[in-house]
């Protein structure tokens, strides 16, 4: 059991429950390093922080520390597509093809955007195995996924795009704007909105970065050996296909290409950021004044698009137009929100909004645990604030 950490940052008294129970990660559950923040009604309630950025505890965690998210980056990735559909210059029933031309390639013509963003589209991988260092490789990765067949009948079912999710829109969102994502969410959101929020960061950046601390030990959740025995029994599949082709952990998580490069599915990094970006669209879509999408636009975040068995991750997951919505397993729910929408990132990261109440929250850590979904960590965080409502 570890001692008391110290906790730095602010927590409204009506909030300090969750401030306790942040501690009692630290004391009970290993935590390393972590962040907590929560806004309500776009007004931040909750700024939490305390750790280190490693096991050596050699040095504190900071306000500003940075550290990956993992997926958590496609909600990141679906914001700047629902800031280009409400601008008028994204439609989601458009063939992906109308904004990449090369896409049309092995029956892929008529796929629309909307199914890219609910895991519908079907080009979850690339079938042949890539090097690791293609990873990095901006044009390698287009070019392949351009060039892959479907791996089912588009539309027909739902699979988790682990990491084509992140070139594919990229491509669209780079094609319309003439900017990569990074590029995007820097000038339409991080800036505007004073967010350390980085796809891509300038090496200046890396010194902020808190390293990952990978896991050890069996997983503790049956839906993670569910994944890993079907990577393990069929490494040419749809799921090692989607999950480990190129393979992110053998070319290194911690590394300065993975932090400098761009995988918009993947590797955005981010300090006390979440919170108040989903925060900018439960608030009517606004934050101090600036918006971000309109009611109308929102909806598709909120809305189910796809539902049931997912063919990648093998069970049962729910999804909006780019963003995980409350999944019908307990170790899935976030919140009784009912049009609570959100994404979580591999190892425990999360971040979601629950326009109906005003919240939005973000957590972010170091330490990754074995969980698939929801992390107890994380868990305990989104129960306390829902009581102290």
């Amino acid at each position: 059991m570890a001692s008391n950490p110290a906790i730095h940052g602010y927590c409204h008294p009506q909030f300090s429950a969750v401030r306790r129970l942040f501690m009692e990660n630290f004391i009970h559950s290993g935590e390393v390093g972590a962040s907590v923040s929560l806004c309500m009604h776009g007004e931040p309630v909750v700024n939490l922080w305390g750790g280190h950025t490693s096991w050596t505890r050699f040095q504190r965690w900071k306000e500003d520390t940075l550290v990956n998210i993992f997926s958590g980056t496609k909600g990141v990735t679906a914001i700047c597509a629902l800031i280009l559909v409400d601008r008028g210059l994204l439609d989601l029933e458009a063939p992906v093809a109308q904004y990449w031309p090369a896409f049309a390639q092995k029956g892929k013509e008529h796929i629309p955007v909307k199914w890219v963003l609910n895991h519908k589209a079907a080009v979850t991988g690339v079938r042949r195995r890539l090097l690791g260092r293609s990873l990095y490789n901006w044009k390698t990765m287009s070019n392949a996924l351009a060039a892959q067949q479907p791996w089912w009948e588009p539309g027909s079912r739902h699979g988790y795009h682990a990491l084509s999710y992140g070139w594919i829109m990229g491509e669209i969102i780079k094609n319309i704007t003439g900017k990569t994502v990074g590029q995007f969410v820097a000038d339409e959101i991080a800036q505007p909105l004073g967010i350390d929020l980085y796809i891509g960061m300038d090496k200046k950046e890396h010194s902020r970065v808190a390293p990952i601390i990978l896991p050890v030990g069996i997983p503790e959740a049956a839906d993670t050996w569910r994944l890993i025995g079907a990577c393990l029994t069929n490494p040419l599949g749809v799921s090692s296909s989607a999950m480990l082709n190129p393979t992110t952990i053998a070319t290194g998580v911690n590394s300065k290409q993975w932090r400098s490069g761009e995988l918009p599915a993947a590797n955005a990094h981010c300090a006390l950021a979440l919170a108040k970006l989903y925060g900018a669209l439960t608030f009517r879509g606004e934050l101090q004044g600036s918006p971000l999408v309109s009611a109308d636009t929102l909806k598709y975040a909120t809305e189910e698009s796809s539902s049931g068995h997912d063919y990648v991750l093998k069970m049962d997951t729910r999804f909006s137009m780019g963003f995980m919505l409350n999944q019908k397993a307990e170790a899935g729910r976030f919140g009784p929100g009912k049009r609570s929408f959100g994404h979580n990132g591999a190892g425990g990261s999360f971040a979601f909004a629950d326009p109906d109440v005003g919240l939005s929250y973000g957590y972010v850590m170091n330490r990754m645990g074995s969980y698939l979904l929801m992390d107890p960590r994380s868990q305990r965080l989104i129960d306390a604030a829902y009581r102290c409502l």
